[in-house]
């Protein structure tokens, strides 16, 4: 397909030579399924989708974006190419994909051009709206039509997102409504053998979690824990420090200068009755913990600069969740879950103590943490209409 008018005035603004990247890794074998997510919010549903492929399938992955993903099994991560011809045909050489699919809907012409070139097949999945790269907003004669016009199929996430890539100058036969993927919150692996003995353990003891909490909160929390002690005093906190090489000082610090009854986890010091604090050091263990606990506050969103952790997490696995007001990177994942009213936001210490006596309450807790599973696992069926489409397209079929 000969380049389009508006497609050459955009590629004369990147005529300049891009520096040279760190060489690509080896392409694996046989077929190969291409990812692209364009920002950080997309990076969680195009895993869980990459999961599923490599799963389900056996096809390897290769995932692109402009920010840093570990890899998975199976998947090859790298940052996408920078949309110049030279660039899209260099990187299209050696990964050679299958098909390409693309989240959100941000468009880049050039390397969309050269995979049309190629027969590439080419979707748009959890889209919510047709846009080029920031840095090359512009207006190209007929260049955002053109290049939607090269997608095989674009699935939106609602009748909004799908008016908008029509509104762009999709055809009308290639948009669908599908919803919004699934985010990836796979359960968080524990010892089964050591979760059923520190629940026998703990009996019918209340419990609260704070995860990754930065020293600048953990006053804040430990002001929230002597809060709701008033209400229920066999009440246990398991504090998580962000820093695990502060949990063996915050410890001693607690019981000798604060007062606290105190158990070192990595002392295997047991949660026995008269214990009020649980000091716990091992980023692996958060499984356990948010298993055990049927409450927890996210560190980092009352005085940090957000959760170090997700708070799908909590939620795939029934611990109701608190939080402050600043979230961070994870924005967006708050936002879906404050607006199914699946988690609760405070704004200082005595807030979170305030809530935390609330929440406490079982039926109080179990509202929250079953609000909070249900958008966890929304999706799931989006993204197997995803994989199969995705199957479609490789066998022919479509």
């Amino acid at each position: 397909m000969a380049a389009s008018l508006g497609l050459k005035l955009y590629n004369l603004g990147q005529r300049r030579e891009q520096p040279e990247g760190p060489p690509r890794p080896t392409r694996p074998t046989g077929r190969l399924v291409w990812l692209h997510a364009p920002g950080e919010g997309l990076v969680s549903p195009m895993l869980a989708l990459a999961r599923r492929l490599v799963e389900e399938d056996g096809l390897p992955v290769l995932l692109t974006a402009p920010v840093p993903v570990s890899p998975r099994e199976g998947v090859l991560v790298e940052p996408p190419p920078s949309d110049t011809p030279a660039d899209a045909r260099s990187f299209l050489d050696h990964w050679r994909p299958e098909i390409a699919i693309f989240a959100g809907g941000q468009l880049r012409p050039a390397v969309m051009h050269e995979a049309a070139e190629r027969k590439i097949p080419m979707l748009v999945v959890n889209g919510k709206a047709p846009a080029f790269l920031r840095e090359r907003d512009g207006w190209y004669p007929g260049l955002m039509r053109s290049a939607l016009a090269r997608f095989r199929e674009i699935l939106a996430m609602d009748e909004a997102a799908a008016r908008a890539f029509r509104k762009g100058g999709a055809a009308l036969s290639s948009v669908a409504v599908i919803g919004r993927m699934e985010e990836e919150s796979e359960a968080l692996a524990c010892p089964e053998s050591e979760r059923a003995a520190l629940a026998r353990e703990l009996a019918s003891r209340p419990v609260w979690f704070a995860a990754g909490v930065p020293e600048a909160e953990e006053a804040a929390v430990l002001q929230a824990h002597r809060m709701a002690q008033q209400h229920s005093h066999r009440l246990l906190l398991i504090l998580m420090p962000e820093d695990p090489a502060r949990a063996a000082p915050l410890a001693q610090r607690l019981e000798e200068t604060d007062g606290w009854v105190v158990a070192q986890r990595a002392l295997d010091e047991d949660p026995e009755p008269e214990v009020e604090v649980m000091v716990v050091d091992n980023p692996a263990d958060y499984g356990l913990w948010y298993r055990l606990a049927p409450v927890t506050y996210l560190g980092g969103s009352l005085n940090g600069r957000g959760p170090v952790r997700n708070p799908m997490e909590a939620a795939a696995l029934g611990s109701a969740i608190l939080h402050g007001p600043r979230t961070g990177q994870l924005g967006p994942v708050f936002g879906r879950l404050g607006a199914a009213r699946a988690t609760r936001a405070v704004a200082s210490g005595t807030e979170l103590g305030e809530a935390l006596g609330d929440v406490l309450s079982p039926d109080r807790a179990a509202r929250l943490a079953q609000a909070a599973w249900t958008v966890a696992s929304e999706g799931a069926d989006v993204t197997a209409i995803v994989v199969d489409r995705i199957r479609a397209v490789m066998d022919g079929e479509e």
